[in-house]
């Protein structure tokens, strides 16, 4: 089972990235899936999961952010727009038989990609 993250770099404050997460040894599509991130000094935070097709945000990243997934190819996506400086940070994918109501702890999820490095600058 791997999770594989991708599609990280570096980008000027307003700009957009797309991040990838590629699965392989399993089938995502009965599961849910998740991003997270963690800045330098600081804790690992929810940003976005979908499950079912319902999709969970953090509040910092509605309205900018999109998750969506690609069952057929086992894939799931973070779409970022309006980026921010404070958006710099490792994200990481995530994925696991979570319900609902847990999508937006991360001890609920089973897998976890190595993370890919997003940094906006100002």
């Amino acid at each position: 089972v791997q999770l594989q993250a991708s599609g990280g770099g570096l980008v000027q404050a307003g700009g957009s990235l797309r991040l990838s997460c590629a699965a392989s040894g399993w089938t995502i599509s009965s599961y849910a899936m998740g991003w997270f991130r963690q800045a330098p000094g600081k804790e690992r935070e929810f940003v976005a999961a979908i499950r079912l097709g319902i999709t969970k945000y953090e509040d910092s990243v509605k309205g900018r952010f999109t998750i969506s997934r690609d069952n057929a190819k086992n894939m799931v996506y973070l779409e970022m727009n309006s980026l921010k400086p404070e958006d710099t940070a490792i994200y990481y994918c995530a994925g696991g038989a979570t319900i609902i109501g847990r999508l937006r702890q991360a001890e609920a999820y089973d897998y976890w990609g190595q993370g890919t490095q997003v940094t906006v600058s100002s």
